[in-house]
Protein backbone atom coordinates (compact mmCIF):
# COMPACT_ATOMS: atom_id res chain seq x y z
CA UNK A 1 0.00 0.00 0.00
CA UNK A 2 1.19 3.59 -0.80
CA UNK A 3 1.26 5.70 1.71
CA UNK A 4 0.32 9.40 1.58
CA UNK A 5 3.65 11.86 1.27
CA UNK A 6 3.63 14.65 3.65
CA UNK A 7 2.59 18.11 1.83
CA UNK A 8 5.95 19.49 2.75
CA UNK A 9 7.72 16.94 0.76
CA UNK A 10 9.34 17.28 -2.62
CA UNK A 11 8.97 13.84 -4.78
CA UNK A 12 11.40 14.97 -7.81
CA UNK A 13 14.30 15.72 -5.68
CA UNK A 14 13.45 14.11 -2.45
CA UNK A 15 13.99 16.47 -0.16
CA UNK A 16 11.86 17.95 2.77
CA UNK A 17 11.76 21.35 3.40
CA UNK A 18 9.31 23.40 6.02
CA UNK A 19 6.87 25.96 5.34
CA UNK A 20 7.59 26.97 9.45
CA UNK A 21 8.44 30.93 9.70
CA UNK A 22 11.85 31.46 10.76
CA UNK A 23 11.00 33.54 13.95
CA UNK A 24 10.50 29.74 15.62
CA UNK A 25 14.45 29.49 15.74
CA UNK A 26 16.85 30.80 18.05
CA UNK A 27 20.08 31.23 17.67
CA UNK A 28 22.47 30.98 20.90
CA UNK A 29 25.61 33.92 21.12
CA UNK A 30 28.45 34.37 23.49
CA UNK A 31 30.65 37.65 23.32
CA UNK A 32 33.09 38.37 25.96
CA UNK A 33 36.44 40.48 25.91
CA UNK A 34 38.09 43.15 28.20
CA UNK A 35 39.19 46.91 27.91
CA UNK A 36 40.98 49.29 30.66
CA UNK A 37 39.79 52.35 31.85
CA UNK A 38 41.74 54.91 33.56
CA UNK A 39 39.62 55.86 36.69
CA UNK A 40 39.30 54.20 39.91
CA UNK A 41 37.60 50.64 40.22
CA UNK A 42 34.74 52.05 42.74
CA UNK A 43 34.31 55.64 40.66
CA UNK A 44 33.57 53.15 37.26
CA UNK A 45 31.68 51.04 39.08
CA UNK A 46 29.41 53.45 40.31
CA UNK A 47 29.27 55.61 36.88
CA UNK A 48 28.32 51.71 35.38
CA UNK A 49 25.72 51.59 37.57
CA UNK A 50 24.59 55.65 37.24
CA UNK A 51 21.67 54.59 34.60
CA UNK A 52 21.50 58.51 33.13
CA UNK A 53 25.56 57.56 32.83
CA UNK A 54 25.08 54.29 31.52
CA UNK A 55 22.73 55.26 28.40
CA UNK A 56 24.93 57.72 26.92
CA UNK A 57 28.04 54.68 26.43
CA UNK A 58 25.57 52.05 24.79
CA UNK A 59 24.54 53.41 20.84
CA UNK A 60 20.97 53.07 20.44
CA UNK A 61 19.48 53.66 23.69
CA UNK A 62 16.82 55.95 24.16
CA UNK A 63 14.12 56.55 26.60
CA UNK A 64 15.69 54.29 29.42
CA UNK A 65 13.11 54.64 32.71
CA UNK A 66 14.29 53.60 35.92
CA UNK A 67 11.63 51.58 37.58
CA UNK A 68 13.35 50.79 40.72
CA UNK A 69 17.62 50.83 41.31
CA UNK A 70 17.14 46.62 40.16
CA UNK A 71 14.65 47.22 36.82
CA UNK A 72 14.96 49.43 34.66
CA UNK A 73 12.94 49.94 30.53
CA UNK A 74 14.25 51.59 27.30
CA UNK A 75 14.11 51.44 23.57
CA UNK A 76 17.02 49.61 21.78
CA UNK A 77 17.60 50.15 18.11
CA UNK A 78 20.22 49.28 16.22
CA UNK A 79 21.39 48.30 12.56
CA UNK A 80 22.61 44.92 11.12
CA UNK A 81 23.79 44.99 7.97
CA UNK A 82 20.73 46.41 6.08
CA UNK A 83 18.68 45.53 8.55
CA UNK A 84 17.40 48.10 11.02
CA UNK A 85 15.77 46.70 14.44
CA UNK A 86 14.04 48.50 17.40
CA UNK A 87 13.45 46.02 20.85
CA UNK A 88 11.53 47.04 23.97
CA UNK A 89 14.02 46.40 26.27
CA UNK A 90 13.59 44.89 29.96
CA UNK A 91 16.81 44.92 32.28
CA UNK A 92 16.76 43.16 35.55
CA UNK A 93 20.15 43.66 37.84
CA UNK A 94 20.37 40.02 39.06
CA UNK A 95 23.52 41.10 41.03
CA UNK A 96 25.34 44.38 41.96
CA UNK A 97 28.40 43.63 44.39
CA UNK A 98 30.13 47.21 45.01
CA UNK A 99 32.83 47.50 43.58
CA UNK A 100 33.55 44.51 41.47
CA UNK A 101 30.59 42.95 39.66
CA UNK A 102 27.18 43.72 37.89
CA UNK A 103 24.69 40.98 36.15
CA UNK A 104 21.96 41.45 34.70
CA UNK A 105 19.48 40.22 32.83
CA UNK A 106 17.98 41.45 29.75
CA UNK A 107 14.60 40.61 27.56
CA UNK A 108 13.42 42.78 23.91
CA UNK A 109 10.68 42.02 22.58
CA UNK A 110 10.31 43.56 18.67
CA UNK A 111 8.86 46.86 17.74
CA UNK A 112 7.95 45.13 14.32
CA UNK A 113 8.19 41.42 13.08
CA UNK A 114 11.50 40.68 14.00
CA UNK A 115 11.68 38.11 16.79
CA UNK A 116 13.28 38.28 20.34
CA UNK A 117 16.40 39.14 22.55
CA UNK A 118 17.27 37.40 25.30
CA UNK A 119 20.85 37.87 27.26
CA UNK A 120 22.46 37.67 30.51
CA UNK A 121 25.24 40.21 31.07
CA UNK A 122 27.98 39.48 33.58
CA UNK A 123 30.80 42.70 34.14
CA UNK A 124 33.64 42.28 36.23
CA UNK A 125 35.98 45.40 37.02
CA UNK A 126 39.28 44.86 39.01
CA UNK A 127 41.87 46.64 39.73
CA UNK A 128 44.68 47.32 36.86
CA UNK A 129 47.54 49.77 39.17
CA UNK A 130 45.87 52.96 38.60
CA UNK A 131 43.29 51.73 35.89
CA UNK A 132 40.48 49.96 36.21
CA UNK A 133 40.15 46.12 34.08
CA UNK A 134 36.67 45.68 32.83
CA UNK A 135 35.72 42.13 31.42
CA UNK A 136 32.50 41.06 30.47
CA UNK A 137 30.74 38.50 28.98
CA UNK A 138 26.98 38.34 27.46
CA UNK A 139 25.35 35.23 26.50
CA UNK A 140 22.62 35.94 24.36
CA UNK A 141 19.47 34.26 22.41
CA UNK A 142 18.12 35.69 19.32
CA UNK A 143 15.41 34.65 17.34
CA UNK A 144 13.67 35.84 14.31
CA UNK A 145 15.04 37.77 11.97
CA UNK A 146 18.06 38.97 14.01
CA UNK A 147 19.13 35.49 15.02
CA UNK A 148 18.88 34.11 11.37
CA UNK A 149 21.47 37.22 10.01
CA UNK A 150 23.93 34.42 10.88
CA UNK A 151 26.60 34.46 14.14
CA UNK A 152 29.71 36.16 12.41
CA UNK A 153 27.65 39.39 11.18
CA UNK A 154 26.25 39.94 14.80
CA UNK A 155 29.59 39.14 16.32
CA UNK A 156 30.94 41.60 14.44
CA UNK A 157 28.13 44.28 15.21
CA UNK A 158 28.52 42.81 18.96
CA UNK A 159 32.50 43.78 18.79
CA UNK A 160 31.99 47.01 17.22
CA UNK A 161 29.39 47.83 20.08
CA UNK A 162 32.01 46.82 22.50
CA UNK A 163 34.74 49.05 21.19
CA UNK A 164 32.10 52.14 20.96
CA UNK A 165 31.00 51.50 24.34
CA UNK A 166 34.93 51.63 25.85
CA UNK A 167 36.20 54.63 23.63
CA UNK A 168 33.36 56.50 25.32
CA UNK A 169 33.49 55.20 28.63
CA UNK A 170 37.47 56.04 28.14
CA UNK A 171 36.63 59.54 27.42
CA UNK A 172 33.94 59.88 29.91
CA UNK A 173 36.84 59.41 32.22
CA UNK A 174 39.80 61.56 30.15
CA UNK A 175 37.27 64.32 30.08
CA UNK A 176 36.79 64.07 33.89
CA UNK A 177 39.98 64.66 34.65
CA UNK A 178 41.47 68.21 34.78
CA UNK A 179 44.53 68.87 32.54
CA UNK A 180 48.28 69.02 34.21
Amino acid sequence: MRQALPSAFDLKRRMRFSFDPIQDFAYPMNVSGEFTVNAPRDVVYKTLRDPNSFVRFVDGVQNLKEIDPTHYEAVFETKVAYLKFKFAVTVEVTSAVEPSSIEAKIEGTPLGVVGRLTAKSITRLEDAGSETKVTYSVESTLAGKLGSIGQPVLRSKAKDMEKQFAARLRAAFAEAKPEA
